[in-house]
């Protein structure tokens, strides 16, 4: 089995930065993929962000210039840097990890962005 932990969510201003941290444990091998999804209230979940095995990465549009996704293959850890947020990047954000055909998720942490 495979365990996610989150951290790093909070209350931050519009125009401010949050950095959100994944640390997955257990059966961690052969990983093609990390990243972060979010969802809001009455809307779908929707992919943020992810980093391949090899190290490519992928924004959603709305993201771009402003996220930055890394991970540190050592601690099997995933990072989000979050800059110039902005009221509708509200959300509770959620990692995931693939690993070969099965995807394992976070609990999810809170992201609220005031304008």
């Amino acid at each position: 089995q495979v365990q996610l932990v989150e951290s790093g969510g909070g209350l931050v201003q519009a125009g401010g930065s949050l950095r959100l941290s994944c640390a997955a444990s257990g059966s961690v091998f052969s990983i093609n993929a990390m990243g972060w999804h979010r969802q809001t209230p009455g809307k779908q979940r929707e992919p943020v962000a992810v980093i391949l095995g090899p190290g490519g990465t992928s924004y959603v549009d709305s993201v771009k210039g402003r996220f930055t996704i890394s991970r540190d293959n050592g601690k099997n850890t995933v990072y989000l840097q979050m800059n110039m947020l902005k009221p509708e990047d509200t959300a509770v954000y959620y990692c995931y990890v693939r690993i070969r055909t099965n995807t394992y998720w976070g609990q999810g942490t809170q992201v609220t962005v005031s304008s």
